[in-house]
């Protein structure tokens, strides 16, 4: 790993969805922009610039032996199902080297979660994306108190500035709105993919472009061998993230979800509307945002669905044999109470 001082830009950000920056800078959508030197051989073709691929050798993908025979590996929409086995990561690298793509990372710390971010982004840095650029935005109401963390060329944290008074039932509430709010003025012009994470987990394992497309998310740890009966859907019918009993596919996790910043946008927005609508009715979610992200992704299927391997509690849940690795994992809590405060 590089040791690179951290880069760290801050900003202020308030629910009204006025945004005040300071350190301010704008990319360019790297996935219509040039390439960065050094990257393939380059050639001209009508003014704009051509990137030829490099010489892979690979071993031949067999069409009639499975990559996987013990889980399911495509939905039935024809979404991938990523597990460990079912992807070439040398050969999505090179994909996405050619893509030039730049990857932003979402995590909310806050108040006493503030203790979780350094092993986060230091375990990130080890196993998130090596390799390929990425902005780390941490929403937080302690900017004095993010961590320098060490990071590889290429790579930045930008502190996002939220108010400090906020419970985290209220941030779970508020966590679409403020991702929906930074999308439209910030994210879509700076990064272009976006995933969402929760930062009492840390890596231990490779995460890296084989989890990206235009909309994805991840199959919750507790119910992914669940009948959809068993799924803790929101049931009640006066609320919008009400999803029937003989209905559903998966149960995603709040936890892990993402895509490209349009599509990330757009869901957003869209669970952020659905809560305002039940607020008004005097309504909450059982589980708060994660009860909308899966109403979402009911009425809008997503292109791909991640494994447990991605989101695991080994803690309460072991290491069971279906799981080839524990890729992002929970943090043990200890005897801190984080949802106390």
């Amino acid at each position: 790993m590089d040791g690179q001082p951290a880069q760290v830009t801050l900003l202020n950000s308030d629910f009204g969805g006025s945004f005040h920056s300071t350190g301010f800078r704008i990319l360019g959508n790297s996935m219509l922009g040039s390439r960065q030197a050094g990257v393939g051989k380059r050639g001209e073709l009508d003014g704009l610039q051509a990137v030829e691929p490099s010489r892979m050798v690979y071993g031949q993908p067999k069409v009639l032996t499975p990559c996987r025979n013990d889980v399911l590996v495509l939905t039935p929409w024809l979404a991938p199902v990523v597990w460990e086995g079912t992807f070439n990561t040398d050969v999505l690298n090179e994909q996405f080297r050619l893509w030039n793509a730049t990857i932003g990372l979402t995590v909310f710390a806050i108040r006493k979660y503030m203790v979780f971010l350094e092993l986060f982004l230091q375990t990130a840095e080890k196993y998130f994306m090596v390799g390929h650029r990425v902005t780390y935005y941490v929403f937080t109401d302690r900017p004095a108190d993010v961590p320098h963390v060490p990071l590889r060329e290429g790579r930045r944290v930008e502190v996002l500035k939220v108010p400090g008074a906020l419970s985290w039932q209220e941030v779970s509430m508020h966590r679409m709105q403020m991702i929906s709010n930074f999308s439209q003025q910030r994210f879509l012009h700076e990064v272009d993919y976006l995933v969402c994470m929760d930062v009492d987990m840390k890596f231990c394992d490779h995460v890296g472009v084989e989890i990206l497309s235009p909309r994805f998310g991840t199959l919750h740890p507790g119910f992914y061998g669940a009948a959809r009966e068993a799924f803790t859907y929101e049931r009640r019918p006066q609320s919008q993230a009400y999803i029937p009993r003989d209905e559903g596919d998966f149960y995603y996790a709040g936890g892990f979800f993402g895509g490209s910043v349009v599509e990330v946008l757009q869901l957003t927005t869209a669970c952020h509307q659905a809560m305002v609508v039940d607020q008004a009715n005097g309504l909450e979610a059982v589980w708060h945002d994660e009860s909308h992200l899966n109403r979402y992704l009911l009425d809008h299927k997503p292109t791909k669905v991640l494994s447990p391997e991605y989101l695991w509690d080994r803690q309460k849940l072991g290491w069971p044999p279906v799981m080839k690795k524990l890729r992002f994992v929970a943090v043990p809590k200890g005897h801190l109470d984080i949802r106390g405060s």
